[in-house]
């Protein structure tokens, strides 16, 4: 008799070798450089765009706007303008948001973890082609 896994989620309707794949877009918004950082940084807390800016560093202002524009368009994000002077955007997680970035988050507590090991791997990895 087979065995159903209703819990796992089926990938069949889309077809992620495919650069348009709706699924791979947002993966790779979600798994890029600056936006796996954003993401991870909005957990504990809104940030404005300067101090979103500071804490993640080496980002630039382009770069920075770039990845909260995508990661809003795909509802991660929530920007919210404040009608104020001067100017006051604050930037926070959507429920959405939150869901992806806790398992960014994870995946970066598992690299940090099993860093070591990775780094044994390596040497041996580089050792056995020297």
């Amino acid at each position: 008799m087979a065995v159903s896994n209703q819990s796992q989620p089926t990938l069949a309707r889309y077809d992620t070798g495919e650069a348009q794949c709706p699924y791979r877009l947002v993966l790779e918004h979600v798994t890029s450089r600056w936006g796996v950082l954003v993401l991870i940084e909005l957990l504990d807390r809104s940030y404005r765009f300067s101090e979103l800016r500071r804490a993640i560093g080496r980002v630039s202002e382009k770069m920075l706007t770039q990845t909260l524009q995508t990661l809003e368009r795909d509802g991660l994000v929530h920007r919210d303008a404040k009608p104020v002077i001067p100017p006051r955007v604050d930037y926070s997680l959507t429920d959405l948001g939150r869901e992806a970035a806790e398992q960014v988050r994870a995946l970066a507590t598992w690299t940090t973890e099993r860093m070591e090991d990775v780094e044994k791997a390596r040497r041996a990895y580089d050792e056995a082609r020297t």
